[in-house]
């Protein structure tokens, strides 16, 4: 089995002093993704991953939660220029207005803005209410799968069946987990990813609990070297 991290980045900012909590400043985004560009890592799509049972020793994916206009701004051009590869998960609810279920300050990608993307950056699921899963019913976690896949098919947009869930939420209790790995099946999803701030070793064991890390806005340079080895550590 293969140590695999997958990293999880949320908004993007070209103002260094604001570099905190879900927000990186674009300078440290640079730096971290020109570190994995020098250092010799593979990125992966997700859907890449669904059918290898084997991959490189530095194997890496790079995910950004929510679609906002500041991505496309800077991760964008970047991810291009270190020639990476990135998955972009979809709040289906919010394309076009602001994180709503945040402090609605950051705009989300138009629809014509996630159809102009490149195929270095593959799209997936992260709800269309952007609620925490736990908190729904059966028939509400459908219904919001459905709203997900009719944006899906009325706009003919190429996205993979994975699911980031909202907050990194997810019933993690009996009945329900169970039921709820069902209802991910009947809606054909591939993978889900929680949070969870460890290494995943592929193949995957689970793949409806793959394991992201929470990249932060003051992590400096070597902190993100130590996460990419370790996941996040207690004596950060």
């Amino acid at each position: 089995m293969t140590r695999l991290p997958i990293l999880m980045y949320h908004n993007i900012s070209n103002i260094e002093q604001v570099s905190s909590g879900l927000t990186i400043s674009v300078q440290k985004l640079e730096r971290q993704l020109c570190h994995l560009a020098e250092s010799g890592f593979t990125t992966f799509h997700l859907s890449e991953l669904e059918n290898l049972t084997a991959i490189p020793q530095k194997s890496i994916v790079i995910t950004f939660d929510d679609v906002t206009d500041n991505q496309f701004v800077y991760a964008v051009p970047l991810l291009e220029k270190y020639n990476l590869k990135a998955t972009f998960f979809i709040p289906f609810g919010y394309i076009g207005k602001t994180d709503l279920w945040n402090e609605g300050k950051e705009t989300i990608m138009t629809m014509q803005k996630l159809q102009s993307l490149d195929t270095r950056i593959e799209l997936g699921l992260h709800s269309y209410a952007h609620k925490k899963y736990e908190t729904l019913t059966e028939t509400q976690i459908n219904e919001d799968f459905e709203k997900c896949f009719k944006i899906i098919e009325e706009n003919d947009l190429k996205v993979y069946n994975a699911v980031a869930y909202p907050y990194g939420n997810f019933p993690k209790k009996e009945p329900k987990k169970t039921l709820f790995k069902s209802v991910l099946e009947q809606n054909n999803i591939k993978m889900g990813l929680r949070i969870g701030n460890k290494i995943n070793k592929f193949p995957f064991k689970n793949p409806f609990e793959i394991m992201r890390i929470d990249i932060k806005g003051e992590d400096s340079l070597l902190k993100f070297k130590l996460k990419l080895r370790f996941g996040k550590l207690k004596l950060f």
